[in-house]
């Protein structure tokens, strides 16, 4: 693995999952559903078999946390000439999915990389990218990805890199829509609506929990991922949003998370219903 599974942090939508790990890179992403093939696979492999990196030029420290009551993921790089932070999110209930990732100078200014390389088929097989005025259109199969930035990129063979300055007080968005190849492109995403529709969403469905317990924020954090691993149009539970990765280093237990297992369903279920949320486990 290209770092500790410790360093990666979920967001999700509830049709899918992507992993961020603490230098910034999404190393793991199956589009559109969490039993579809991964478009970022560097989880299980390398850089070249798919992630999107965005974070500081230089190593920097680094502390991240959610947003209060969201899966909102925030990562603050303090570096010597600045900080940067960077909020990652899938919104939920957009119709189509979507990454969006935010870029804000918070003091001084830092220099940053992207690096966002798109691999299918587990992370072997590279889509046809077109170059846009804002980012590029790339196209596999029955697969659409839509990338828009706001900083000029330097497109290749299925992704974009670019070096750019972060000052205080700038604001920066990248997003990453995923679409039907015999489709036009989705409409661009307002990201401070979505940001805002996100919040609500999460704060609104945790909101409902209200049940004793002598660790609340523990309790409240679990039942937001165990949230984000309900495929929402069915409302089946997956396991985890990951395959592949053994339960101990050099360990043959292999397993694809990404189904309902029924002994796993079996505590989430349990979970939902001691939380209160019985519709959930009714689903």
């Amino acid at each position: 693995m290209t770092a500790p599974l410790e360093d990666y942090g979920m967001i999700g939508d509830g049709q899918t999952a992507a992993l961020v790990c603490r230098n910034g890179s999404i190393d793991w992403l199956c589009w559109p559903r969490f039993d579809s093939d991964a478009c970022f696979a560097a989880l299980l492999g390398r850089p070249e078999n798919g992630r999107w990196l965005i974070g500081p030029e230089h190593q920097c420290e680094t502390t991240r946390r959610y947003q209060p009551d969201t899966l909102i993921l925030e990562t603050d790089h303090a570096c010597d000439d600045g900080t940067v932070q960077v909020v990652d999110l899938m919104p939920p209930g957009q119709g189509t999915s979507a990454l969006i990732r935010q870029v804000s100078g918070l003091r001084g200014r830092v220099r940053m990389v992207l690096d966002l390389g798109l691999k299918f088929d587990y992370g072997k097989i590279p889509p046809w990218t077109d170059p846009t005025a804002d980012g590029f259109i790339a196209r596999i199969g029955p697969d659409q990805v839509t990338l828009r930035a706001d900083i000029p990129l330097e497109i290749g063979h299925g992704g974009a890199r670019a070096r750019f300055m972060v000052a205080e007080g700038d604001c920066l968005t990248f997003t990453l829509q995923y679409g039907d190849s015999c489709k036009n492109p989705p409409p661009p995403i307002d990201a401070a609506a979505v940001l805002h529709a996100a919040q609500q969403y999460w704060r609104d469905w945790i909101a409902r929990f209200d049940r004793p317990t002598d660790w609340p924020e523990a309790v409240r954090r679990s039942l937001l991922t165990l949230h984000a691993l309900i495929y929402q149009p069915s409302g089946g539970l997956v396991a985890a949003p990951t395959t592949s990765l053994p339960e101990k280093p050099g360990g043959t237990a292999n397993w694809d998370y990404r189904y309902a297992w029924l002994r796993d369903c079996t505590f989430t279920i349990s979970a939902l219903l001691n939380a209160g949320y019985h519709e959930e486990a009714r689903r």
